[in-house]
């Protein structure tokens, strides 16, 4: 019986420690193919990173100046899968031109944001495609399932 009890320990302890729950996985091949198939299907031509964010600058703004990684900034967005649902926006519901869009500072969001969104200047317009590893990893975030590519139409309204 000592054994027995001793030999079921052992499998628990041994089946407890191989389910790592914060075990990360690597998204970053199947993000790439999946940014590069949309790409294809929409007939639209980016420019990669060596981080791996994908941006299409459609207008590059106004002015002289770009934000930097503390810049504090105001934004129009739209963020959607690349099967088009949409995740969140700014301003929903409201015509383009009256739009006033959220201000953040870049600090505070997910590093495909920080580094795209200082691609543009005031006013300029485009879109961000954020691999996992640049957004919210391999773990579902409000609603986000781990692993997700995201899309985000923006146009970088100020930088505050």
């Amino acid at each position: 019986m000592k054994q027995l009890l001793t030999a079921l320990l052992a499998l628990t302890l041994f089946v407890s420690c191989s389910k790592d729950k914060d075990e990360v996985k690597d998204y970053t091949a199947q993000n790439e193919q999946e940014i590069k198939d949309y790409l294809a299907k929409n007939n639209l031509t980016a420019t990669r990173t060596d981080s791996g964010l994908y941006y299409i600058i459609e207008e590059p703004g106004e002015g002289e100046e770009f934000p930097d990684p503390n810049s504090n900034v105001t934004v129009v967005y739209k963020g959607y899968f690349t099967d088009g649902n949409v995740f969140d926006e700014s301003d929903k519901d409201i015509p383009e031109e009256e739009k006033k869009g959220v201000a953040f500072s870049l600090n505070q969001v997910i590093q495909g944001w920080k580094e795209g969104i200082q691609l543009f200047k005031p006013g300029g317009k485009g879109i961000l495609l954020v691999p996992a590893h640049l957004g919210y990893g391999s773990k579902n975030y409000n609603g986000i399932p781990g692993g997700s590519v995201l899309i985000f139409d923006i146009t970088l309204k100020s930088i505050n």
